[in-house]
């Protein structure tokens, strides 16, 4: 994992995003054991109960569950829910906002495919 944190987000939240990059990209595969929330603290230097938040989001989402007594696994699946999340996330993030602004300069549905092709160019 990659020790820059922003400052835009909360730091949680960034600990989850960064956990399932790791899935996405698949350094950290379905059925490995996840960084404990300490381990996530000493390399972030933050607080073990950030980690633990962070963490929690992402048990909560069915990413990743407990063994208890063992540790943090990624479950199963746990790639397809991400990707999933992301590209939900992709869509209202940015998409809406694109599609919102080029209805108010005039900017049609097909030339904005006009566009996008345009750029694969």
């Amino acid at each position: 994992m990659d020790r820059e944190l922003a400052v835009d987000k909360p730091i949680f939240q960034q600990i989850a995003e960064k956990i399932e990059s790791s899935i996405l990209e698949e350094s950290l595969p379905e059925g490995d054991r996840v960084p404990s929330t300490n381990e996530i603290a000493k390399f972030y230097q933050i607080n073990p109960a950030t980690a633990a938040k962070g963490i929690n989001l992402l048990v909560d989402e069915g990413v990743i569950y407990k063994k208890r007594g063992i540790g943090m696994f990624v479950t199963e699946g746990a790639r397809k829910i991400v990707l999933q999340k992301r590209k939900r996330d992709f869509f209202h993030d940015y998409i809406v906002p694109l599609r919102n602004e080029a209805m108010k300069i005039g900017i049609t549905v097909e030339e904005l495919q006009e566009l996008l092709q345009e750029e694969e160019s």
